[in-house]
This record gives C-alpha cells, structure tokens and sequence, in this order.
C-alpha cells in the first residue's frame, strides 16, 4: 500500500475538495477531463498518493467551479 502524503491539514483540503466535486456532481474522471489530466491524476491526490500544489489547486477548484479563497477559508477555520 502507498504511503499516504497527508498531513491533518493536508486530509482536510482533499475532504473539502471531495466534498465539493462531488457537490457539483462531477466525477473524477469529468473532472480530469475538465484539467486534461488522467482520471489517475485525480485519484491519486484524493487518496494522498501525491499533493497538488498551488497552480494545480487553482486549476482543480477553476475546474470545479469554486472560489479557491472559500476554500482556503474553510480550511483555516479549524487551524
């Protein structure tokens, strides 16, 4: 099994992203569409076998149709 890259902070932005694709009824592979990605791609920062960085966040939440700062501030709240 893969080891996990994920901090408390970092569980926490893959749930709200999650949390958010699946809110607009995208699938992952929709959504890897969308980025012109693998669904792989998507998967394997969901599950924490990779981390985004900054650019790749505001491409996903672009893709998703969110506000990157809406997540940024529900992240924080809990910090």
């Amino acid at each position: 099994m893969p080891k996990s890259l994920r901090s408390p902070r970092q569980h926490r932005l893959m749930e709200l992203l999650i949390a958010a694709r699946r809110g607009k009824g995208l699938t992952q592979a929709t959504l890897a569409e969308r980025l012109g990605k693998p669904q792989s791609y998507v998967a394997k920062y969901e599950t924490g076998e990779r981390r985004i960085d900054v650019i790749e966040f505001l491409d996903i939440t672009t893709a998703i149709g969110l506000d990157a700062a809406d997540i940024f501030a529900s992240l924080m709240e809990n910090h």
